[in-house]
């Protein structure tokens, strides 16, 4: 099995889940040299606790399942969605 395909696998079954259980969800971006990129979608992309749902979480499982991972690192910015809901608010939507 392929190393993306594995870390996938991971996050479906170990991560996604409590995720999904918050009203976020988790996107790969890239998996370069053992590094995995990812960002944290929905209620999650913005949340001031994604840094320890990073560490305690994502990081821990795929550090333990997958041994080309070496690191984790989240992306962090405003996310399309949360750009979208502003502007739903502003207009009165």
């Amino acid at each position: 099995m392929e190393v993306l395909e594995r870390i996938r696998q991971v996050i479906d079954v170990s991560v996604r889940p409590y995720l999904q259980g918050h009203g976020g969800d988790i996107q790969i971006i890239d998996f370069t040299d053992g590094i995995l990129r990812f960002k944290l979608t929905g209620m999650c992309s913005n949340c001031p606790s994604s840094i320890f749902t990073t560490e305690d979480l994502v990081k821990k499982e795929l550090l333990e399942q997958v041994e080309e991972v070496k690191d984790v690192r989240l992306e962090t910015g405003v996310s399309d969605e949360m750009i979208d809901f502003a502007k739903k608010l502003l207009r009165h939507e």
